[in-house]
């Protein structure tokens, strides 16, 4: 599973021109769901997510999660993140999962999440979505588990 991070002042994700989510200060994550992905790897990376350091504290280090801050969380599919990219000119997708079965964990993933975060909003699996975002930094990680 990969996980891209992105610490925004807002963001938002449209599907046929209707807002579907949309969030203040918090992060964008775009999730890339591979063949050997299941529920505990799930558990790992929103544990991961949830606890990760991204935000100032009153000193001016990067030390407190988007816990921390009570931020917003906009969760965005995005199968492309599961790219083979190491040769050639055209990504491979042979390490992204199924369809179907990706979308199960996605939902799945958003169930966990929800759980543990009050403020999470998200894209719609499999559409077409355009997304807008102010990065505040700019801060991106790609986490992985």
């Amino acid at each position: 599973m990969k996980a891209l991070i992105q610490r925004v002042s807002s963001a938002k994700v449209e599907v046929d021109s209707a807002t579907v989510g949309e969030i203040n200060q918090g992060l964008l994550v775009f999730i890339g769901i591979e063949k050997n992905d299941e529920k505990p790897k799930i558990d790992k990376m929103i544990k991961r997510l949830l606890s990760y350091r991204v935000f100032y504290d009153e000193d001016g280090k990067m030390d407190l999660s988007v816990t921390d801050v009570d931020g917003g969380i906009l969760v965005v599919s995005q199968f492309t993140l599961t790219a083979d990219t190491n040769s050639g000119t055209r990504p491979g997708f042979s390490t992204a999962k199924l369809p179907a079965e990706a979308n199960i964990l996605y939902e799945y993933f958003l169930t966990q999440i929800s759980q543990q975060h009050g403020n999470i909003q998200s894209g719609k699996f499999g559409a077409d979505m355009q997304v807008s975002l102010t990065n505040d930094g700019p801060v991106t990680f790609l986490l992985t588990c």
